[in-house]
């Protein structure tokens, strides 16, 4: 069974499987009792190719569209006043523009539509909106918005109702078939024997047929609201956005158009709009036109389209176009009914499903062949072969029915969906542990981990930084709230200089918040700068005001600093740089000395920055560089900032307190037999300190930077992997709380995930294969007046023991703490009572009779008989 697995089903991954892969096991599984329930938590592959179709299609009409655009940038200076006409509900509502017009603009990538529209400004006028403060959103205009232009929210398939649910379950083959047993023992058994005692057998099987639909409708019918409740949770998005004059976080489903939303490095643009203003601006389209180049955006080209990235830059954009009017919201709705891949272990058990579905069909079928063999001796033995009664008919049709109930026994046909069940209410517990779970296979993955690789900031610290010292003109200084000391000792060019390079570097903001407080937005390490200039005395506004910015490079994990051209009120051009400490004073010439003066670095200046800077990183600091350089007058926008020739204005160090626990979750993941890594782009000596702090580096182990990862050959790469403890990171789980412990809650609920499944297999097979073969046995050897005593008397015990043994699987003692787990002994009571009623009470409709008290004590000790065999199978080394 192995080897038939890993043949045909090991092709298919966690993630981004081949359509080959996934077509082959379908084809390999294509015979099943339930094909709708079978395959419902699997991809629709025939809504993945008209997704894939719509986004060649969305690829060839931008080409096509800035083709056209860059034809017609050349003539726009003699475009002519369009004849578009704004409809007469838009101007009742107090627009100038419809959704149509401002999709058509975005969409096709239409300059020369733009330009009569008045450009950015006068599409923002037409929206009735401000590019500096956003929308004025009292309930009316909004509401008015609402009506003209809609949500930001995609179609989404209907909730099925649970009538759909019990239609399904009824869609089961065999079910079918014993439905039609049922009809037919119904109509020979009241012509033969009258009505009520001739339908007994009939109305037997229609009532378990009614029990397996609705159990199976209702636990189906759960399942589905449990996904409902998981797709809300991923659905929470937030997005920073500027809106009655304040910069504020809000889902992005609640944006409308004329809204100015701040997008940065990583975020997906959440709607169509237009460029504002920002520096660098790379777009990744590829998500919606399968291009895999970016696309650089500036005011020449402003275009923005929903579901594309940030992959590089900053800037303001203007909403345009929101939800379905956006050919992201179009494409969504074809995705979404394409589904989720199914994880590797849903279809290595759909082969086992089918394998055994494959040997109980046999067995079903020699099981009827033997049976109807038996009656057609008996019926050449009598002389009476040629004539048939009612009752011999009705006999042929429940050997027919034995064979369908070896079928229905044997295959475990829930199997597949047992994977589906545990992994969603695995995504439902760590959701509650503040982890979001993108993709189920994503749980499975976690499941078995043995290596996790870790950020750093936010992660296994607390993301909350402050500047705690500084070296400024050469002078190490402990940083206080008040920094008089600091003040006094720094000449005031330097304090200005240095409050320049805070407040015009920089990704963050200070704002006045709608309670009329001072705010500060940002990265921690941005907001933990602009907090030490703010101490220092200083005015973001006026600074920011004071000087014209001309070109920024933001930052980004390449180049490890930012930087910024400032045309200053002196007259002159001035770029400031700041980032990883070594990579910025290694493009520094100059220093300013403990006298406020500019002298050239020599070897003891330097060696004392190094000094420095080793010595903030042996304390878990985050070091920053700051420094400068005068340019000439003809420096140009388009040309990059200079690398080499700054002015070091001084070092900071920030910071960033391990979070409480983490230490204790390392350990935690250790035992289990878990290697945790930390990633991070500070200094190394930084993380090696933190590493420590946090229990990840150990004395055996080792810190390596990438670019001398990179260098090494193969050979040294299988030796230095397991020992690396800095590495990278890829995963399908957010971590909504930022923090380690729980990423190691994670991949606790990932390895339960494996044992409640390894429980769930050996109990459903164990509980399979001992149906078929007594069921098998019992109908061809005994024969079927012995049938029902032996099943009835051997599957009960069977059952119960089964299911207790299969509560533990490598603990001898099965029993430790059985009734702290109340669903697991309800389950357990409800199975004994049931079937105790079953046989007792329900002999006429179930065909089963009473048993003697001696005959309850031999089943009993049958079945316990299995629990001693379990363990001693548990006792065998693997």
């Amino acid at each position: 069974m192995e080897n038939y697995l890993n043949e045909n089903f090991r092709a298919v991954q966690a993630k981004h499987s081949s359509d080959e892969a996934l077509q082959k096991w379908r084809q390999l599984c294509s015979v099943v009792k339930n094909p709708k329930r079978r395959f419902r938590f699997t991809a629709n592959l025939s809504k993945r190719f008209e997704a894939a179709a719509m986004r060649r299609t969305n690829q060839e009409k931008l080409r096509v569209a800035v083709l056209v655009s860059k034809a017609a940038f050349q003539f726009i200076q003699g475009v002519q006043p369009s004849d578009y006409t704004v409809p007469e509900e838009v101007k009742a509502a107090g627009f100038e523009i419809c959704g149509d017009e401002l999709g058509y603009i975005v969409e096709g990538h239409d300059l020369k539509k733009l330009k009569v529209h008045g450009g950015v400004n006068g599409i923002a006028g037409k929206l009735t909106t401000s590019i500096d403060s956003g929308l004025n959103t009292d309930a009316e205009s909004l509401n008015r918005r609402i009506g003209v232009y809609g949500l930001n929210k995609f179609t989404e398939s209907q909730t099925r109702s649970f009538l759909v649910f019990v239609w399904e379950a009824l869609q089961d083959m065999t079910l079918m078939i014993l439905g039609v047993c049922a009809f037919v023992s119904l109509i020979v058994g009241i012509v033969m024997e009258g009505w009520p005692k001739g339908a007994h057998d009939g109305l037997g099987i229609v009532a378990s047929i009614l029990l397996v639909v609705f159990v199976t409708a209702i636990s189906d019918y759960r399942q589905s609201l449990q996904f409902k409740d998981l797709d809300k949770e991923k659905k929470k998005i937030s997005i920073q956005v500027t809106r009655n004059g304040f910069r504020q976080k809000m889902s992005i489903y609640d944006l409308l158009p004329g809204d100015i939303v701040h997008l940065s490095i990583g975020d997906q643009v959440p709607a169509d709009g237009l460029f504002v203003s920002g520096f660098s601006v790379l777009i990744d389209e590829s998500s919606l036109t399968g291009e895999s180049e970016p696309v650089m955006v500036t005011a020449e080209n402003p275009f923005l389209l929903s579901g594309t990235k940030v992959q590089d830059g900053s800037c303001k954009m203007m909403v345009t176009t929101v939800g379905m009017r956006t050919q992201w919201g179009k494409l969504m709705a074809t995705l979404s009914e394409g589904g989720d891949d199914e994880t590797p272990l849903q279809v290595k058990l759909n082969g086992v499903a089918t394998i055994i579905g494959k040997i109980g069909l046999f067995f079903a079928v020699v099981t009827f062949a033997v049976l109807v063999q038996g009656l057609v001796n008996r019926k050449l033995r009598e002389g009476s072969h040629w004539t048939w009664s009612g009752d011999e008919a009705l006999e042929m049709l429940e050997f027919f029915a034995i064979a369908v109930t070896i079928v229905v026994v044997a295959v475990p046909e829930g199997l597949p969906l047992a994977v589906t069940l545990s992994l969603a209410f695995a995504m439902k517990k760590m959701m509650n542990e503040k982890a979001l779970v993108r993709h189920l296979a994503a749980c499975e993955t976690m499941g078995s981990a043995t290596s996790i690789c870790s950020d750093k900031t936010g992660t296994l610290t607390t993301n909350h930084m402050t500047v705690v010292k500084s070296c400024i003109c050469m002078n190490v200084k402990d940083v206080s709230k008040e920094n008089n000391d600091l003040l006094s000792d720094l000449p005031d060019f330097v304090v200005k200089l240095l409050l320049q390079s805070i407040f015009t570097n920089t990704g963050g903001e200070v704002v006045v918040n709608k309670d009329g407080k001072r705010e500060i937005l940002g990265t921690p390490t941005d907001t933990a700068l602009l907090e030490f200039a703010l101490s220092l005395g200083g005015d973001f506004q006026a600074e920011r005001q004071a000087s014209k910015l001309i070109k920024v490079e933001p930052f980004n994990s390449t180049k490890k600093r930012m930087g910024v051209v400032l045309e200053i009120p002196e007259g002159g051009l001035r770029a400031h740089t700041k980032g990883a400490s070594e990579i910025v004073l290694a493009n520094c010439d100059k220093a300013i000395n403990a006298n406020g003066e500019i002298v050239p670095l020599d070897e003891a200046s330097i060696e004392h920055l190094n000094a420095t800077i080793n010595q903030f990183a042996s304390e878990a600091l985050r070091t920053l560089c700051l420094a400068y350089i005068e340019l000439e007058d003809g420096f140009s926008p388009e040309t990059p900032i200079p690398i080499s020739g700054y002015t070091c204005i001084g070092v900071v160090g920030i910071k960033d307190p391990v979070r409480p626990g983490v230490k204790e979750s390392v350990a935690v993941c250790r035992a289990a037999g878990i290697t945790v890594r930390m990633v991070t782009g500070d200094n190394i000596n930084t993380a090696k300190a933190i590493a420590r702090e946090c229990g990840i580096l150990t004395d055996d182990g080792i810190a390596i930077e990438g670019p001398v990862f990179r260098e090494k050959s193969q050979e040294e790469w299988l030796e230095l992997i397991p020992k690396i403890q800095v590495a990278k990171e890829s995963a399908d789980v957010i971590i909504l709380d930022d923090n380690f412990t729980t990423i190691a809650t994670v991949a606790k609920w990932g390895r339960s995930v494996y044992i409640n499944i390894q429980k769930f297999v050996q109990f459903q097979l164990t509980v399979n294969v001992v149906a078929l073969i007594v069921n098998f046995s019992s109908a061809c050897l005994t024969g079927k007046h012995f049938y029902s005593y032996l099943k009835q008397s051997y599957q009960l015990p069977s059952k119960v023991f089964n299911e207790i043994s299969s509560r533990e699987m490598e603990e001898i003692n099965v029993f430790k703490g059985i009734l702290d787990n109340y669903v697991f002994v309800g389950v357990l009571a409800c199975t004994v009572v049931f079937q105790i009623i079953i046989i007792e009470f329900l002999g006429t409709f179930a065909n089963t009779s009473p048993l003697t008290l001696s005959q309850w004590f031999v089943s009993l000790f049958i079945g316990f008989l299995g629990m001693p065999v379990a363990a001693g199978l548990k006792m065998i080394p693997v």
